[in-house]
């Protein structure tokens, strides 16, 4: 067990310190050396900001076996300043996302799949307050954690109906994609660790309100997750058997008089 905590730090200490530089580094680099197009927001750029809220999740795991006293608080209240990191960064970069779907329409066909990782960051954060709202009251005092468990809920509901709407517009424009002969890509593994953050999301609040429906709800986002695996697995699988995932890339046919 000892041994097995102390990997489990070690892993929580890098992956937050490589998640955490992640979130500043992509931002700046974008802004110094990428002139972005208008018309080329996607979700993929809410990627580098949903590391913070993973910790701020799995650092929660780590509060009760730190020693009373200021240890556990500051662990505590550093994973939800990770929280707050990742939350108002994800609220910047949202609405570059959605402005760019009105604006210049659907993504292209191979894309269409990352409007799922929106909801990455929407179920991570729900599951971040509830799960420390569970370890709060052996590291803060009485006061507040029944304020950090309230703020669960109060956070939490909102923000799952959200996600729900995004959901099914997401999923929607999936359906639009394939009916206009959208084809098996790697961005299929989109419909997964998002939809698993809306698992853990929905499984928290039900804990903390002892709701049947929010403990269905859990389950049938977890149904949807394990066909979406299942299928993007399949899938990976066939292509890379078949070489088509492997292969090289067909070059572009050289110009010529009558193709110019």
């Amino acid at each position: 067990a000892r041994a097995a905590l102390a990997v489990d730090v070690v892993l929580f200490a890098a992956g937050t310190a490589v998640g955490l530089a992640a979130a500043v580094v992509v931002p700046f680099l974008m802004v110094v050396r990428h002139r972005p197009a208008p018309g080329t927001a996607s979700p993929v750029w809410l990627l580098p900001l949903v590391a913070p809220m993973v910790s701020a999740s799995q650092g929660a795991l780590l509060v009760p076996h730190l020693g009373s006293g200021q240890g556990r608080e500051a662990l505590l209240l550093a994973c939800y300043a990770m929280f707050g990191l990742s939350l108002l960064a994800t609220l910047v970069v949202l609405p570059l996302v959605f402005s760019r779907l009105v604006h210049h329409g659907p993504l292209p066909l191979a894309l269409t799949p990352t409007l799922f990782l929106v909801l990455g960051p929407l179920g991570q954060s729900t599951t971040a307050v509830n799960q420390l709202a569970d370890v709060a009251p052996g590291a803060v005092a009485a006061p507040y954690t029944s304020a950090f468990g309230a703020f669960a809920v109060l956070y939490g509901v909102p923000v799952m109906g959200f996600a729900l709407l995004w959901l099914a517009l997401a999923a929607a424009m999936v359906v639009r994609a394939v009916r206009d002969g959208m084809g098996f890509a790697m961005t299929w593994w989109a419909f997964t660790f998002p939809v698993g953050t809306c698992v853990t999301g929905a499984a928290g609040l039900a804990r903390h309100t002892g709701l049947d429906a929010l403990t269905w709800l859990a389950v049938a986002l977890y149904v949807f997750l394990v066909v979406a695996w299942a299928a993007a697995g399949a899938r990976t699988v066939r292509g890379v058997v078949s070489g088509a995932l492997t292969a090289a890339p067909v070059p572009p046919r050289p110009a010529t008089a009558r193709t110019r």
